[in-house]
């Protein structure tokens, strides 16, 4: 398995919709083309939000998945 290093980190925990896509938004342009950003929210609303910007922009989501603490990781490599 390929393990994933992340070139930025982003805790969107607490923030609730738009930001947590605003955000990666921003993030993602810091980045060079197959860098890869990795976050947390706690916002139920990125499981839907989080795919639909990936597939609206290109960018490639790699991983996403809910922990027992109800926290939602989600691992974006930039187009």
């Amino acid at each position: 398995m390929e393990q994933i290093i992340a070139d930025v980190t982003l805790d969107l925990e607490g923030l609730m919709c738009p930001m947590p896509v605003v955000k990666l938004a921003q993030a993602i342009k810091t980045v060079d083309p197959g860098g890869i950003v990795v976050a947390t929210a706690t916002d139920p609303g990125v499981l839907a939000d989080i795919p639909s910007w990936c597939k609206s922009t290109g960018n490639d989501l790699v991983d996403m998945h809910r922990d027992d603490a109800k926290v939602f990781h989600f691992t974006v490599r930039r187009a």
